[in-house]
């Protein structure tokens, strides 16, 4: 983890701390004492077969690319990237190309096919999200009386996902708007990068030319439909489930929907570039929306502490665990500047 990342938690966490302070620490840990720890470990072993579901998702797209590596191959290199995901301000997509490029070294395929499946994977999990997120603010606009800028940034924040997963799809069926794609980053790295240019271009046509095939394959394949898709919207649904058993561990009796609504708002104000994984900010809304449906501050402090540990803090802590063994050195050579061949010496290298 470089010196940035651990700021930034640092930070993040002096952030929590803050809140909790005004919410009163003590009130927090007198709500923690009389928890239901039966509710709580339910909660953590929803959450423990929801990355199961991540990675169930993610062998289909790599079986409709032919790639084929098993569940518990591809489960570390999951929680890796959700720890990259963690530890990196807005997170929500640093932890992708690095899941990508250690299934690509690891399993001896092209990178663009492997990155073409996760941005697959990461497209199916958006799709329901946007649904949901759309119904949430929907919903919360009658239900909560709100500043209109959180309003605005919240429609704004899914126009800008939808956007971005209209241009990936249509970049990847439309081979005309796929070489504009190619033109507009040759252009940026012509501006940026000036060193082994021409290199540099070939081998961003090479993958973007790859990435397209691939991402047709899993387009226009049924099982993503059949398959893929519904299990997109069931780990959603158990991720809200989870929010809602730990709720009850603190006898906080409120409606379904409304525990959705507000999972549903943090999570897409965690996608704003602020901090990483959204940490603060997501707790910040959660306690805040929480204790404007009714539940006690201290209560909804409690409960978000014990969501934030199950949901951020167990994948990040697995994930940095399981990290040296695919070379942790890899996340500091991920950049356009590393050609190919340096990132692999340096995985050759922390492996041994």
């Amino acid at each position: 983890m470089d010196k940035k990342s651990i700021l930034f938690l640092l930070l993040s966490i002096i952030i929590l701390l803050v809140m909790l302070y005004f919410v009163g620490i003590e009130n927090v840990i007198d709500a923690l004492k009389v928890a239901n720890l039966t509710y709580i470990a339910i909660a953590f072993g929803i959450q423990i077969f929801t990355f199961y579901l991540y990675t169930l998702r993610w062998q289909i797209l790599n079986k409709l690319a032919n790639i084929n590596t098993g569940i518990l191959k591809l489960l570390p290199m999951l929680m890796v990237g959700l720890a990259v995901n963690n530890i990196t301000p807005s997170g929500r997509g640093g932890g992708e190309p690095v899941r990508a490029y250690i299934l690509s070294k690891h399993g001896g395929y092209l990178m663009e096919e492997t990155f073409a499946t996760v941005v697959a994977d990461r497209a199916l999990d958006t799709f329901p999200f946007v649904i949901l997120a759309i119904i949430a603010i929907l919903g919360m606009a009658f239900y909560f009386d709100f500043d209109l800028w959180l309003l605005v940034v919240m429609v704004i924040s899914v126009i800008v996902i939808v956007a971005a997963l209209i241009v990936i799809i249509y970049m990847s069926i439309n081979p005309k708007f796929g070489k504009r794609v190619d033109g507009w980053i040759i252009g940026l790295v012509r501006r940026f990068y000036k060193k082994n240019s021409d290199e540099l271009e070939n081998k961003i046509h090479k993958v973007i030319a790859g990435f397209q095939d691939t991402m047709k394959l899993v387009i226009y394949n049924k099982s993503v439909l059949y398959h893929a898709l519904p299990l997109s919207f069931l780990i959603w649904i158990f991720e809200i489930v989870r929010v809602y058993f730990v709720f009850l561990a603190f006898g906080a009796n409120l409606n379904p929907i409304i525990i959705a609504e507000v999972f549903i708002l943090a999570s897409l104000v965690g996608m704003i570039p602020l901090l990483p994984g959204g940490l603060g900010a997501v707790d910040g809304v959660m306690i805040l929306f929480y204790s404007a449906a009714g539940i006690t501050a201290s209560v909804s402090a409690a409960a978000t502490v014990i969501e934030r540990l199950i949901s951020f803090w167990l994948a990040t802590i697995i994930g940095m665990i399981i990290l040296p063994h695919y070379g942790s050195s890899v996340l500091d050579k991920k950049s356009l500047s590393s050609s190919s061949d340096e990132i692999s010496e340096v995985v050759e290298d922390d492996v041994k």
